[in-house]
């Protein structure tokens, strides 16, 4: 068992690979894109593994670990900067040719298009690595709630109007959207609630 969650079955993870990862994000200026995000999605992942099934889970769990590895609040290169970290630690700890670290890449720079991404633009696996990342979205109210006052607190740095201003803009985007996630399997268990809380947020 190590820190974060157990790996899927055949991916053995050095500790020291989980040391490295809980410094990266320990970083400076992390409210919600720390640790403890990464404990949530990846129990998230094992929920979609006993439920769904991953088709590559190795590869998944990995990006799911790393895909927030790299991050400065409003930067434009979080997500390169992130897969470009993962592709690295990837090639130094796992033999070459056992994982495929251009799908790593992908679903982490992936996530850059939160929001934008319409469902038949990805594919399942896609849909639902990226459905982990946003699940928060459909989570109680006060948990949606605690998360957006962490985003709130990277965001410290604007204007709270100005932040207000693009927060609202995001959010009612998502709201627009006939489904809120990009999977089925998501959409039926987290769609309602999700759009309660952005509907409420956007209101506020």
């Amino acid at each position: 068992m190590n820190p974060l969650s157990t790996p899927p079955h055949g991916l053995s993870i050095p500790q020291e690979l989980w040391e490295r990862v809980g410094e990266a994000y320990s970083t400076p200026g992390r409210a919600y894109h720390a640790i403890h995000h990464i404990v949530s999605v990846l129990r998230t992942y094992d929920e979609v593994a006993r439920d769904q099934g991953w088709i590559h889970p190795a590869e998944v769990f990995l990006a799911l670990v790393y895909h927030d590895a790299i991050y400065s609040a409003g930067a434009a290169n979080n997500e390169e900067r992130s897969a470009a970290f993962a592709r690295r630690e990837i090639e130094r700890w796992f033999p070459p040719r056992t994982l495929e670290a251009d799908m790593a890449d992908r679903l982490i720079q992936l996530t850059a298009h939160h929001g934008s991404l319409e469902r038949g633009a990805v594919t399942r696996e896609e849909a639902l690595f990226l459905d982990c990342d946003t699940a928060i979205l459909g989570a109680p109210p006060e948990e949606f709630d605690e998360y957006d006052r962490q985003i709130a607190e990277e965001y410290g740095a604007l204007p709270i109007e100005v932040f207000e201003r693009g927060r609202r803009a995001f959010l009612g985007r998502l709201l627009a959207k006939d489904h809120v996630f990009l999977s089925d399997y998501f959409e039926k268990r987290l769609g309602d609630a999700a759009r309660a809380n952005l509907r409420r947020r956007v209101q506020r």
